[in-house]
């Protein structure tokens, strides 16, 4: 499944580039983007993962990265 999230104070395409290497790695993400233009982030979630536990997992690589984003979850 493909799921989308706005992105608040992405700052730089560079930081987006590194987001988006350790978010694919994580368990249940086959695809990951992470757009510094747009501010989204797109994932490809295998159909038997926890959405949840992704997005919390990929939350705290997004802090990593760049304490200052969030993700904007609706």
């Amino acid at each position: 499944m493909k799921k989308t999230w706005k992105l608040r104070d992405l700052d730089c395409a560079n930081c987006a580039a590194k987001m988006e290497r350790a978010i694919a790695q994580l368990e249940g993400v086959e695809k990951a983007t992470v757009s510094f233009m747009t501010q989204k982030m797109t994932l490809e979630i295998s159909d038997s993962a926890d959405v949840n536990a992704i997005l919390k997992q990929a939350q705290k690589c997004i802090k990593k990265v760049e304490p200052d984003c969030e993700v904007v979850v609706k």
